[in-house]
């Protein structure tokens, strides 16, 4: 199946929808692609960046701030 009938075939899909959950998603999944694909360059994260994410992870856990996988599981389903 070339790109143009899968495109179009996605679209059809898409009109289908009635929730607007996965409308949202689709929205983002697609607005996160298009920035990922604009960007001419990619610059890895330093490892100062790293640890900074590293210890805000560690005290949003201490703090209660975080989702089980299971909860996130189940958002998507």
């Amino acid at each position: 199946m070339d790109l143009k009938t899968r495109k179009i075939e996605f679209v059809q899909e898409f009109l289908k929808l009635q929730s607007e959950e996965i409308v949202t998603l689709l929205e983002n999944v697609l607005k996160k692609q298009t920035i990922t694909t604009k960007s001419e360059s990619f610059t890895p994260t330093t490892v100062t960046e790293l640890n900074a994410r590293i210890d805000k992870s560690e005290e949003d856990f201490k703090n209660g701030r975080y989702s089980t996988s299971q909860e996130l599981l189940s958002k998507y389903e």
